[in-house]
């Protein structure tokens, strides 16, 4: 499914996408989807894209507010992954994947490079 998200925010213009393995780091999530936005209205257009893939698989996302005009990242927690739509300003000043460096990529849509998880 992290992989299918990545899939689908790339078809909707999502930039600079990766999915990180973060099973082995800690117990609340399996992986991270990480996407830049262009804009708030990008950002509400992939937020409502997610929700929609999400439900028609049978997830209720946990994210309850509706995102604001000035929001410059909006997280989606559906559980085993979690989604994070970020400005690329946001996604520079809070350097996520170097936070979690340890974890795999499984895909990087900047490198094209897929692999499978086990689960």
């Amino acid at each position: 499914m992290a992989l299918e998200l990545g899939k689908l925010l790339e078809d909707h213009k999502g930039s600079d996408i990766v999915v990180l393995d973060m099973r082995s780091l800690n117990f609340w999530t399996d992986f991270f989807v990480i996407a830049s936005v262009t804009s708030s209205a990008h950002l509400s257009g992939l937020e409502r894209h997610i929700k929609d893939y999400s439900r028609n698989k049978g997830i209720e996302p946990r994210r309850s507010r509706k995102p604001d005009i000035e929001d410059e990242w909006c997280l989606i927690d559906l559980g085993n992954l979690v989604v994070h739509l970020m400005t690329s300003r946001s996604r520079s000043f809070y350097e996520l994947e170097r936070l979690w460096s340890s974890a795999p990529v499984i895909y990087s849509s900047k490198s094209s490079s897929k692999s499978t998880p086990s689960s």
